[in-house]
């Protein structure tokens, strides 16, 4: 069928039926009449009809850098549930932590595949600001804050900073951290920066020197903790950039005699599952990955619909999930 065919039966023109798909303005009557058509028919226009048309894809793309992350699904679960309800659908684009596939998908991007991107960012180079400056089509990040763009983004700092003093509150003075690379912004710098602030505060500057670098894995996590222990000797508190390092950490402790929290109390970033499998459970920090994810798209959807035009930077607040507040309750 075509949509003179669908005109005829439903007793209107063909360029109603036209605006009909299009999401034009016709007059309720005619879009009750030519949906019930619809209805009977079956009838879909050719998706590639319609981008001809209305140069639009009605694809969004989303740039992540993992799928085997609780975050990260927590995000991409944000964005599907208002694509969902917006006509719209994803074009997932997974780089596998490589930031040469990255730039490989923005450029793939750019060249007008999809109306939009969500880019879930991890590290900015000179390439990668440059691959923005020259999209044609807005984007938005989550994760991150980058200066000139809509972006979603969390309080890390502050995050790291108060999980830290509720570690010294908790009377554990020789702290460790295990933390991302420095590139990451987010996870790596910001989340560094608060723990050494907090422990400067109050006055034990020298803790800023226990800590060493992870990859975001719970191998990871087990085999630097080792590092950091045969390094610095009795920590009595560990903090890490992420649950799934913290996971890692906890095991290695155990194995190796070192009783959690009793001697050594051990901390995540992310409240993920992991965080209350382990056992004990994990003192963590939630951040609103979900919220994040919504947030950004509707952004996104905002500026497609030119109902948003001026840059926007939403910073999400935390709270920190603490199972001994939690047992007290």
């Amino acid at each position: 069928m075509n949509i003179a065919e669908i005109a005829k039966m439903a007793g209107v023109s063909s360029a109603a039926v036209s605006r009909y798909f299009n999401d034009g303005y016709i007059s309720e009557e005619k879009r009750e009449a030519i949906r019930r058509v619809v209805d009977e028919t079956g009838y879909r226009p050719l998706a590639q009809a319609q981008m001809l048309r209305t140069k639009k894809t009605k694809m969004i793309g989303v740039v992540v850098p993992k799928i085997a992350s609780a975050s990260i699904g927590r995000v991409v679960e944000g964005i599907l549930s208002v694509l969902n309800e917006s006509g719209y659908q994803m074009l997932l684009a997974v780089t596998q932590n490589d930031p040469k596939k990255e730039l490989e998908y923005l450029s793939a991007f750019r060249e007008k595949q999809v109306d939009g991107v969500v880019l879930v960012a991890t590290i900015f180079t000179a390439q990668h600001k440059q691959m923005l400056k020259n999209l044609s089509v807005p984007v938005v990040i989550v994760g991150q804050y980058l200066s000139g763009y809509c972006c979603v983004f969390h309080d890390d700092y502050h995050a790291s900073y108060d999980l830290t003093k509720l570690f010294l509150d908790k009377g554990r003075k020789k702290l460790g951290y295990i933390g991302a690379i420095q590139q990451d912004k987010a996870v790596g710098a910001e989340r560094y920066r608060g723990f050494c602030d907090a422990v400067r505060d109050s006055g034990l500057d020298e803790l800023t020197q226990n800590y060493v670098t992870a990859a975001f894995t719970v191998a990871s996590g087990y085999e630097k903790a080792g590092e950091l222990l045969d390094r610095c000797g009795g920590l009595d508190g560990l903090i890490c950039a992420t649950d799934t390092m913290a996971a890692g950490a906890m095991q290695y402790l155990k194995e190796h005699g070192r009783k959690v929290p009793a001697e050594i109390l051990v901390a995540g970033q992310g409240d993920s599952e992991m965080a209350k499998v382990t056992s004990p459970a994990l003192i963590t920090v939630h951040y609103s990955y979900e919220q994040s994810g919504e947030l950004a798209v509707q952004m996104l959807l905002e500026l497609l619909s030119r109902e948003q035009s001026a840059v926007r930077e939403v910073k999400l607040g935390y709270y920190i999930v603490d199972p001994d507040e939690r047992s007290d309750q």
